[in-house]
């Protein structure tokens, strides 16, 4: 499992974890029938507390990617299809997006790099 986490990052640790598996979630990388590491190995293999990584797989079960039984540990799970995006989620992913430009943009990344990044990132999911 490619999953990294940057301890200096203000992003809170949990909330890492919580991202990085989304994107191996979405992108297919982790599917249905799937055993996550146990937490406390997960939490070894990250240099992080057990409880860190434990908040993260409670938020991916309550968004319904994972099953965590006591002593099976979190499984992979069929997901429901969302129901589409209303106005207000759309317009917290625009933020987002503006946000996240805006940083790495005041960081020293050049508008061609970003620009290209997200194209690449809207190919990738115009073939999805």
């Amino acid at each position: 499992m490619k999953l990294r986490i940057d301890l200096n990052s203000t992003i809170p640790v949990y909330r890492q974890i919580v991202d990085g598996l989304r994107i191996l979630l979405v992108n297919g990388e982790l599917n249905a029938g799937d055993q996550l590491p146990p937490v406390r190995r997960l939490a070894l293999d990250l240099g992080v507390h057990f409880n860190t990584v434990a908040e993260a797989y409670r938020t991916l079960a309550e968004e319904g990617w994972l099953d965590i039984e006591r002593r099976n540990g979190a499984r992979v799970i069929t997901r429901a299809l969302p129901s589409p995006a209303d106005p207000e989620t759309e317009g917290a992913f625009q933020r987002r997006l503006r946000e996240l430009v805006a940083e790495v943009q005041s960081r020293g990344f050049a508008r061609d790099r970003i620009a290209h990044e997200l194209r690449q990132l809207a190919e990738n999911l115009e073939r999805s």
